[in-house]
Order: C-alpha cells, then structure tokens, then sequence
C-alpha cells in the first residue's frame, strides 16, 4: 500500500478493553536485532512495563529476532497507545544499551481481535510455536524469549 494511503489500515480499528487481541510487530527492514539475548531482554522488559502501567495483561508472547508476537488482553488504553509507548520505551531501552541510533521499528503493527468462541489456548501454543517452525530451535524450552500464563 502507498504510504498516502497507510491511514486506510487504520480506519474501523477499534480498542475495546477487556478484548483479547494478538499484536504482531516486526523490526525496520526485518533486522534480526534480537539474535542478541540482551537487546531481547532489553525489549522484554518494556513488554513487562506495559503490564505495571495496567496497560494490558500479557497471556502469550515470543520476540523472535526481528518481530513479535503479543496476545494481551487490552487494559484501559487504546491499542494504538499501548504499541506507541511499547515501541518508544523499547527504542529508547536499544539505544542507551547498544548506542544504536538508527530505526528499531517498522511502522504500524497488525492486531486481530480474537472472537468470544476462539481457543485461546490454540492461539497461544502457535505464538509458543514460532521458534519451533522457524527451526531456531528444537524444543520450545530451549528458546529463551517467550511467555504465556498458563505456564
């Protein structure tokens, strides 16, 4: 899509709090920034902050090396407030650890509202699944950037 016409991705979006939503986002030019344990941590923590600032709850994530998916349950923010804040704080956190200063950060972020009747679980075991078929890894608990509560 032309960028002239990027705000048509956004038209309709709605934030409803208490909505389960997955939130994909990728690295700027799909830079695999977090193949480093501690830029991912870096991130990781930021995601974490999210949760203290009762933005959203996070039920399922993994950082793979140059994207992320996040299932949250949206808190009293908007969905767009909630990625904003996440990408500033988590931009800001790579630049003091590494002193890079280039883009993090594609623009934009796909979320998809899960349905009332979707298995939840079924979404959280694909996000817990993306490692294993990326082939970063053979076992799940050998990959050390992801999370889900039902653990």
């Amino acid at each position: 899509m032309h960028k002239s016409q990027e705000h048509l991705l956004r038209r309709g979006r709605f934030s409803e709090p208490g909505r389960l939503y997955l939130l994909t986002t990728v690295t700027y030019c799909r830079k695999p920034f977090f193949r480093n344990f501690h830029l991912a941590r870096r991130v990781i923590g930021q995601m974490r902050q999210a949760e203290r600032e009762q933005a959203c709850l996070s039920l399922a994530w993994v950082l793979m090396p140059d994207h992320l998916h996040w299932l949250i349950e949206l808190k009293e923010v908007t969905l767009a407030t909630l990625m904003r804040r996440f990408k500033s704080r988590s931009t800001h956190a790579l630049y003091k650890s590494c002193n890079y200063r280039g883009t993090v950060w594609q623009r934009g972020y796909h979320d998809r509202g899960l349905r009332k009747d979707e298995d939840v679980l079924k979404v959280a075991r694909y996000i817990a699944g993306n490692p294993l078929r990326a082939g970063l890894v053979e076992h799940i608990g050998d990959y050390p950037h992801w999370d889900a509560v039902w653990l």
